[in-house]
Formats: C-alpha cells, structure tokens, sequence
C-alpha cells in the first residue's frame, strides 16, 4: 500500500473538512485543532459560524446544492478533504436531498482531484448496507445497495456507487470511506429532535419513569456511537496510509431492553406493522420528519463488525454506546445543543414554532 505524498505545510497537514458545523463535524475540526500533527483546517458550510473561531480554523461559505460553487480554489494546497456533508431533510422532497447529497458529494470528489488533493475522507453510513443480519456482526464486504424505500439510504448507496467509478479512474488517490452507526452526544440533541422527532416531542417527556412503555418489535436491533469517537476514527483516517471502507460503532448493541432499562420504562412488545402505520400516519399530517421509509429500513440494517478500524486504524471508542445514547437522552431532556453553529443550534420554543409553520419535514 503506498503512502500519500508528504504533507505540503512545513511537515503539519492542512485539512478541508467539508459539512465542519454538524454533528460530527464540530467533533473533528476540535480534534483536528488539538493535533499538533494538524498545521490547520479549513471549515466549509452552507451556514458559516459567526462567533466560534476554533484553533487554526478558517471559514468558507460553499453550498453544495449550488453548481456554481467554486469548490476546487477552496480545496487546492491542501493535504486531505474530508466530506461529511449531508442533508437529513426535507423527507416531503427528496429532490432536494439529492441534489446536496447526491451532486453535491460528487462535485466534492470532482474538485477534490481537480485541486490535487491526494486524500480523501467521505462520511458514508450504515445505511448504504442492504438488509443484513441482527444477530451476528458483517464486515466490510456486505453489500451497499441500501433500502431502496428510505431516500436517505437510496443517497447513501448512490454515492458509494459513484465513489466506485471514482476510485478507478482515479487510483492514486487515497480514498476512505467511513460506515458509522447512529452518532449521538449531547450538543447535537436539539439538532435531531428537531430532524427525527419534530416540534411536538416534550423535551420533559424522556425524563426516566416519564416514558411509560418502549416498543420491542422485530428487527429493533441497532448500533451507535458517540461524535467525539466517530471524529477520532476521522482524524486517524488521516495519519495512517489505509485505504477502503471501515464499519465503526461502539458495544454493545441497542433494542428495547437496553432504551427501557434508560428511560425506566417497561418493555411491551407490539407489532411491527402497527408501529410503522402510525409512524407513516404522523409522516403525512407532517407531525413528524422521519419518514416510515427511514424506519423500515432501520429495522433490516445489519450489525456492523468493527475488526478492521480497530486494528487499521487503531481506533477504540472512549463511550460505549448506552453512554453516548445516555448523555443524548440528557441534552434532549434539557434542550440542549451548540449555539456556536447554525445546525447544532438550541432554538426554543420560537424554533418550534418555526418548525410547524415551515412544515414539518417540508425544509432543509
């Protein structure tokens, strides 16, 4: 396996993190600021943080969607790109996610070349795996062909595709491609209340005993991890020369025992259908933003084997995943997020108020 090219920077990298001010992408540009490995970091994002000024951080202004983004001028001189951009919403038009997800990723990949980067970091998930087992872990080599009725799947699998051809034609550079679970911490709790849930989920409602009963259903069995883990894993896709995709996620893995036992709540099993028809009832009175599509398919996504970026990479997740599921409830619980960015922000009652009036699951 050959190594990248040395870095450009007096010995220290230079990194472009594109999608800097989410979940995940707060947690690596902190990471990336305290590595003295790190020379800095360029931050892109559809909305720019006013106020946080991060360590050897700057900002760029870039929307994807738009493709009259000048992409390559923000990428050139640097030593690695890493793509975490993303759309979660509208689910009432998926149109809109494709044209982020979908065109904006490949116009990333295209200008990532184009500007002579030679590594590249993309945010995939485990949800470009098809339909996969609950009981045993896969590997790598499961296939990503997604759930074909889940637009967010459908995106996820499209683009490892498309990194596929991308990979061929362009076989010297280095590509990653990172398949995590569901990443929570606390600071992003209003963010997926608000992509989730929706405006009507009481924040006081998932205080432990408050929750009467939690579903068990067939196929409730799933993996996650906490953001500043998931940044780690990212950071060390940079220092190592490792090629290919890596299944990431903490232990052990969640079903309704696991989020009763943290709520006080009492396991009742329901039927999959039931749950699934009211959920798809919510969707469409736009009570809700998760689309039934997203639900059927977190019911077939497999557990994930993560052997190899243990060993490759030298990752071990710090949180176990009831801990990262754990301090989410609690930031839920207390409305909280981080104000420092747009899409980590708190928003109060006036934001949910905002969330109905826009339609819920109708807007970015």
């Amino acid at each position: 396996m050959a190594h990248d090219p040395a870095p450009r920077n007096g010995g220290a990298l230079r990194v472009v993190v594109v999608g800097a001010t989410g979940n995940v992408g707060t947690s690596l540009v902190r990471a990336l600021g305290d590595d003295p490995a790190v020379a800095d970091v360029v931050g892109i994002a559809r909305r720019t943080p006013q106020d946080w000024r991060p360590a050897r951080t700057s900002w760029v202004h870039a929307d994807l969607a738009d493709d009259r983004t000048r992409l390559v001028e923000h990428l050139r001189g640097a030593d690695a790109v890493v793509h975490l951009a993303w759309l979660l919403q509208p689910t009432h038009d998926p149109s809109v996610t494709w044209r982020t997800n979908v065109l904006g990723s490949i116009r990333v990949f295209e200008a990532t070349v184009a500007a002579g980067v030679p590594v590249l970091v993309y945010a995939s998930s485990v949800a470009a795996y098809s339909p996969g087992p609950k009981r045993y872990p896969v590997d790598e080599s499961w296939p990503t062909h997604g759930w074909p009725g889940a637009a967010y799947c459908r995106e996820k699998a499209y683009v490892e595709r498309c990194l596929d051809s991308f990979e061929r034609e362009h076989p010297r550079l280095r590509v990653v491609r990172m398949r995590p679970g569901f990443i929570f911490k606390r600071e992003s709790a209003a963010q997926q209340r608000r992509l989730f849930a929706g405006p009507f989920l009481p924040n006081r409602l998932v205080r432990p005993r408050l929750v009467p009963v939690v579903p068990d259903m067939r196929g409730l069995r799933f993996q996650a991890l906490h953001s500043d883990d998931a940044a780690e894993a990212y950071r060390a896709a940079l220092h190592r020369p490792v090629r290919g995709a890596f299944n990431l996620a903490a232990d052990p893995p969640l079903d309704a025992g696991e989020l009763a036992a943290l709520l006080g709540a009492q396991v009742v099993r329901m039927p999959r259908g039931a749950v699934r028809a009211a959920l798809a009832g919510a969707w469409r009175l736009h009570l809700v933003p998760s689309s039934p599509g997203l639900f059927d398919a977190v019911v077939r996504l497999p557990l994930m084997d993560t052997a190899r970026a243990r060993r490759e990479l030298g990752w071990e997740p710090r949180h176990t995943a009831t801990q990262a599921i754990e301090e989410f409830l609690a930031g839920l619980r207390e409305g909280a997020g981080d104000a420092s960015t747009a899409p980590l922000a708190p928003g109060g009652a006036g934001g949910r108020l905002h969330e109905v009036a826009t339609g819920v699951g109708s807007r970015p």
